[in-house]
């Protein structure tokens, strides 16, 4: 009889890629499994459990295992951008279906929600989710389905206390799902604070290296969440929205170093929120690390290990400043997305539109591997070179 494999941390989980070695060869690198179709035995089944490249792959099943252990999930499904996951969430509803979402979240999403979802049938009623309050009075009489939250939400970084939230959407019959991109599962376990599924844009900490597209699901074992990943996952498989096996195993090679690149990331983050605290043509600093963020407490409780390597600045003189000053960075790129090994910065407001509830003298700042020294230079000389009209 095998002696108990002893409890071990997350880290070797990601580390080793989930510490499977190849049967076949020995490798340490698990193989990649590109093909799309599989022989059936001449009773026409397939007892290796693999039929065709449209439902399931054995790449992507490894990478979701991996995640799955990391989340302390029950199942996760793997699909090709953090877009497809989150909105196969809402897809997988009842309908018709009422739900709740936070009003300041990933812009993309909260457009498809006000714009498409109602085409569906969900109606979606976004409230400050930081006021505990007003989900309660949004959940209201109807059929009450789900209650979204993002934590720490971009681009405020409003921190939501997920188990408080979790005690309301049981009372209200409704499943609670957290996008917890911006967290990842080195800081935050939401469904150990009692949500149901788990969503992550895998493009961002999960891969870490900018070159994949790729969102994740992972639900917990209970009966509602296995009803709901039963959904997700026939959606997935009659729309064809599976990821590519190239893009898995790109996946599973970048969270290997995930601890890593979140922990540095993470004490980087502080270290440039404290010093740009100091700035005079700094008029706000926007991170759940620094003691006066209103809910620093309720971050320390929920994020352990550290605060994530996303913060925002709000500039001196508006957004003409908040520009020029994005102009004028050397180390930080402008561009898009976040959570990779480079540092970005991009002005958010231009990039959401009119509607945006974004402040036009935002910078929003991906805190990459960097040394933090030389981030924090950068940002002085651009602050430096603009005039801060007030």
């Amino acid at each position: 009889e095998m002696p108990n494999k002893p409890e071990i941390s997350p880290e070797p989980v990601a580390a080793q890629a989930g510490g499977a070695v190849d049967p076949v060869t020995g490798a340490i690198l698990p193989p990649m499994h590109l093909a799309t179709t599989y022989e059936r035995d001449a009773d026409l089944t397939y007892p290796k459990g693999f039929i065709y490249g449209r439902p399931d792959n054995a790449t992507v099943r490894q990478t979701e295992d991996v995640i799955t252990s990391l989340e302390g999930g029950d199942q996760t499904l793997l699909l090709p951008s953090g877009m497809a996951a989150a909105t196969t969430v809402f897809l997988a509803l009842d309908t018709p279906a009422h739900v709740i979402a936070p009003r300041v979240m990933y812009w993309s999403l909260r457009h498809w929600l006000a714009e498409t979802a109602p085409r569906f049938g969900i109606e979606t009623t976004f409230v400050d989710t930081a006021d505990l309050d007003a989900i309660r009075a949004a959940v209201g009489p109807g059929p009450n389905r789900l209650i979204w939250l993002e934590t720490p939400a971009n681009p405020l970084w409003h921190v939501t206390d997920i188990a408080a939230v979790a005690d309301i959407a049981r009372g209200a019959d409704a499943l609670l799902a957290v996008d917890s991109t911006c967290a990842s599962p080195v800081l935050t376990h939401p469904l150990d604070l009692g949500a149901d599924v788990v969503m992550h844009s895998a493009t961002k900490y999960l891969n870490g290296h900018s070159d994949v597209l790729a969102g994740s699901l992972t639900f917990s074992a209970t009966g509602r969440a296995a009803a709901m990943a039963e959904r997700a996952e026939a959606h997935r498989s009659g729309v064809g929205s599976i990821l590519g096996p190239v893009e898995a195993a790109l996946l599973l090679r970048g969270m290997r170093t995930l601890f890593v690149r979140v922990t540095r990331q993470s004490g980087s983050a502080l270290e440039i929120a404290r010093a740009m605290t100091g700035n005079a043509a700094v008029t706000e600093v926007l991170y759940p690390g620094l003691e006066d963020h209103p809910a620093h407490d309720i971050a320390k409780r929920q994020m352990k290990g550290g605060f994530g390597g996303m913060l925002s600045i709000r500039v001196s003189g508006g957004e003409a400043a908040a520009v020029r000053t994005a102009a004028k960075l050397t180390l930080w790129k402008r561009a898009t997305s976040l959570g990779g090994v480079e540092s970005l910065v991009e002005h958010r407001a231009s990039i959401e539109g009119p509607a945006s509830p974004c402040p036009p003298d935002l910078l929003r700042l991906s805190t990459g591997l960097e040394n933090p020294a030389d981030l924090v230079a950068d940002l002085n000389q651009a602050l430096m070179q603009c005039p801060h009209i007030r």
